[in-house]
């Protein structure tokens, strides 16, 4: 049975809390650690922080839900409703003091994304999706999210994080999808998901991903009209190689780029 309710209000106590937690740390100068023994992939007293905060509303207004955060340790996975969460999206971006990242919360249920929510801080940008529709809300007042028409790559603006996210034979597909489009960009992490869903960019190509860093913006994305799926069109809600688009007729296009 499909669930109707609107889980906008309490996404919104979940990102207000998590503001409250990380806002204090941003541009400021901050201890960072590294949570991989080759690379980098940093964390700071504010991710943790935000973590903590959001699962404690959850465990004190749900505690039959179950939570998946990127911080800690997940409980109760195997509950109807199950909140994954990201509380800084784009930490390296945060590290630097650019605000292109973002806390992600997303609700699934039956192991389906049903609600999710994006939250800048900084900007004080919420970009929203589930039941009730898709929204933002922000500078200049709120407004409904809805992507753009975009029939071909020839049009699309495309965006990835970096291009280093690809193995060697992941990078040849992806430069075959860049090669088409009309202009693609990097950075951004979940920022540049959201602009799908407001209709000013029309692909992201990712891979890597974990279930915290899709499974809110999927929502987001298809209540606003668009679509996202793994590079070969199955399940994005565990994460992996992720294609999202603004249109379905640039997602295909894309796809058959994708699969050489």
């Amino acid at each position: 049975m499909r669930e109707s309710q609107s889980w906008t209000p309490f996404l919104d106590r979940l990102g207000d809390v998590a503001t409250a937690a990380i806002l204090p740390h941003f541009r400021t100068r901050l201890d960072v650690d590294n949570k991989e023994a080759r690379g980098f992939d940093p964390v700071t007293v504010a991710d943790r922080a935000a973590e903590e905060a959001i699962r404690a509303v959850i465990a004190a207004e749900h505690p039959d839900h179950g939570i998946l955060g990127e911080e800690f340790a997940p409980v109760g996975l195997d509950a109807e409703h199950v909140w994954v969460v990201d509380p800084i999206d784009g930490t390296r971006a945060f590290i630097s003091g650019l605000p292109v990242w973002g806390t992600l919360i997303g609700l699934k249920r039956h192991g389906k994304p049903l609600a999710g929510m994006m939250v800048q801080p900084f900007t004080g940008e919420r970009f929203s999706g589930g039941p009730d529709g898709a929204l933002y809300r922000g500078p200049g007042g709120p407004r409904t999210l809805a992507t753009r028409p975009c029939a071909s790559l020839a049009d699309a603006t495309l965006f990835t994080t970096t291009p280093h996210i690809f193995t060697p034979e992941e990078k040849t597909a992806y430069d075959r999808v860049e090669r088409a489009a009309r202009l693609a960009r990097y950075g951004c992490d979940c920022y540049a998901y959201c602009m799908v869903a407001a209709g000013h960019v029309d692909v992201v190509v990712e891979a890597g991903l974990k279930a915290f860093d899709i499974v809110a913006l999927i929502p987001v994305i298809e209540a606003a009209g668009g679509i996202v799926t793994t590079w070969d069109g199955g399940d994005p809600s565990e994460g992996g190689r992720i294609l999202a688009c603004g249109d379905r007729r640039v997602h295909a296009e894309a796809m058959r780029l994708l699969a050489g």
